[in-house]
């Protein structure tokens, strides 16, 4: 039998995403949203790791991320396609798209892209962490790499950290160049560094949004209480960090269960995740002081569904209030 209701899908490209989304409604419902992924009891939310189908033909992998979110009345699934050549032919790396569901009935309500959604729920993640394990007085930012996550993440930083200066590296200077021109238009202090020893050195926060397979950054150059955010090694291969960052870390992660299957920064040095960034929201963990003799803080994004079914339902709910 047709069913009628699927006549009505909702589809919502980039710009609209854009003119719904704004990171400061975003940061605070991924906030609640880690908590619940985090609470197995009450949390509500079902999410299993990521599957991908790697594209070896093409250097490229296709993912699937389904979720349920019980006390966010939603259930869908991201699919995202990951290609490092498509950097060269002009293309975002990342290319996704987002449905969600009726619950009750399965209907298909909305299919939106997932490509802005990516950039700021990953963005967003970060700030929170930022927000629970940076020195409140963190003033210096280092930012390494100048892609959609850098441009993503300064934004969303702004919104929890007094930047005082902000350091760029990145492999290809003119991008990082062209990075700084457009951080200078908020913020006073701006570097380009030649080296990414420059750029951390002394930093209070170091940001990696890189596409680097082997490490780029070595703990030998940051300042003890350092707060590393970890982002771009994205599979079991790929690291950004060497031994001397991670094993002299406390190390918190958005999943343990995607983090130990899928980072490599962590399944290649061989730490232990201390929690879950849900778990220091939720207040089912702390860190004790004996943890926090560690030289450095580590937080690991892995990226997770819950947290695009938390920024799809803030869009289509956004969407459809307009519409009233």
């Amino acid at each position: 039998r047709r069913n009628k209701m699927a006549d009505s899908i909702i589809f919502l490209d980039e710009s609209r995403v854009e003119q719904l989304l704004s990171l400061q409604e975003l940061i605070p419902a991924i906030e609640k949203g880690l908590g619940r992924f985090s609470d197995s009891l009450n949390g509500g939310v079902v999410q299993p790791v990521r599957t991908v189908i790697p594209l070896t033909k093409y250097n490229s992998f296709f993912g699937s991320m389904p979720v349920y979110s019980d006390q966010d009345n939603s259930v869908g699934a991201k699919m995202v396609f990951f290609s490092r050549g498509n950097a060269e032919k002009g293309l975002g790396t990342h290319q996704a798209l987002i449905v969600l569901f009726n619950v009750e009935t399965g209907v298909p309500q909305a299919v939106m892209d997932g490509n802005l959604i990516t950039s700021l729920r990953t963005a967003a993640a970060s700030a929170v962490a930022l927000k629970y394990l940076a020195h409140k007085d963190s003033q210096i930012l280092c930012i390494l790499g100048s892609g959609v996550q850098a441009h993503s993440h300064l934004r969303a930083f702004k919104e929890v950290m007094d930047i005082k200066e902000l350091r760029i590296w990145n492999r290809t200077k003119s991008n990082a160049i062209k990075f700084a021109d457009e951080a200078q238009k908020s913020l006073a202090k701006v570097k380009v560094c030649e080296t990414v020893a420059e750029a951390a050195r002394g930093a209070d926060v170091v940001l990696t949004v890189t596409m680097s397979p082997k490490p780029v950054l070595c703990g030998d150059w940051l300042k003890e209480g350092a707060f590393v955010c970890i982002v771009g090694a994205c599979t079991a291969a790929w690291r950004e960090t060497d031994d001397a960052v991670m094993k002299n870390s406390l190390v918190v992660v958005d999943s343990r269960q995607s983090a130990e299957k899928e980072s490599g920064d962590i399944i290649q040095s061989g730490v232990s995740v201390f929690a879950e960034l849900g778990e220091l929201i939720n207040q089912s963990k702390s860190i004790p002081p004996e943890k926090l003799e560690k030289k450095f803080i580590v937080f690991k994004s892995s990226g997770i569904a819950v947290e695009d079914i938390v920024s799809a339902k803030l869009v289509l709910q956004k969407h459809l209030g307009a519409k009233k």
